[in-house]
């Protein structure tokens, strides 16, 4: 694994050990996920514990020390969400990606992960592809929008 960009995420942030939560926030976003080696770099470089790091990183529900897919998927089950459907939004998701919530296609294309409101409660059944937001979700919607990630 290339982890060249680690040092030149450190240097944007300083010496400021304070900064750990950005520098994960753009590992992350640079990975898709916390790579071992990357924490492990990040301890070297900026001289933080590697268990204080992974303290951090494991509190924040945000970050993920597995690897995510291109196209990470939340689906609300938030009352609103709940009400409308949700439930059966998410069960046609983990048929359609053949994955259960909190995994990971094998392609790495997708990742399925529940929440428990996305803010839109007037769009119920909701889900973020990415941070895209589609609404007004039915299951034939879902294969639809499934679709185009795929192509």
């Amino acid at each position: 694994m290339d982890v060249s960009k680690i040092t030149e995420i450190i240097e944007k942030y300083g010496p400021d050990t304070h900064a750990i939560v950005a520098i994960l926030q753009d590992i992350q976003e640079e990975y898709n996920y916390l790579p071992q080696e990357a924490l492990k770099k990040l301890s070297e470089e900026a001289n933080i514990p590697l268990s204080r790091i992974l303290s951090v990183a494991t509190f924040y529900k945000a970050f993920s020390l597995t690897p995510k897919g291109k196209y990470p998927i939340n689906v609300c089950l938030g009352t609103a969400c709940h009400v409308r459907g949700g439930a059966r939004v998410m069960d046609k998701l983990e048929r359609e990606l053949g994955i259960e919530r909190g995994e990971t296609t094998q392609d790495l294309s997708f990742s399925l992960d529940e929440v428990r409101c996305l803010g839109c409660c007037g769009l119920a059944p909701v889900m973020m592809v990415g941070k895209e937001v589609h609404g007004k979700l039915s299951e034939a919607k879902v294969s639809a929008i499934i679709d185009q990630y795929k192509k």
